[in-house]
């Protein structure tokens, strides 16, 4: 009975160990992409590097405009971003980055 318990609690140690993220780097890729795509822009601005980005149907007739909102809805649609990148998208259009 002992035995049984102790491979059983042990089981339930293992089980719960592998559930635990990775800190290896290994586990999600969102951060490392975040940070690659961090230093592109960071390589980009030390060269000079003027990039136009895609053709954003819409979004600059809306900045032009005054309408921040429907710009990035405009944006959000033809990119299928998220709010908050599709606005800091926006912002960086507006500002001429």
């Amino acid at each position: 009975m002992e035995i049984a318990l102790i491979l059983s609690s042990t089981a339930l140690v293992l089980a719960l160990l592998l559930q635990l993220p990775r800190r290896d780097g290994r586990g999600d890729g969102s951060f490392r992409l975040v940070e690659i795509e961090r230093r592109q822009r960071l390589i980009m601005e030390h060269l000079g590097i003027v990039d136009r980005g895609p053709a954003l149907p819409g979004v600059r007739e809306h900045l032009a405009r005054g309408e921040k909102i429907k710009a990035i809805k405009a944006y959000r649609e033809a990119t299928g971003t998220d709010l908050r990148t599709a606005k800091e998208a926006v912002e960086a259009i507006a500002a001429g980055r």
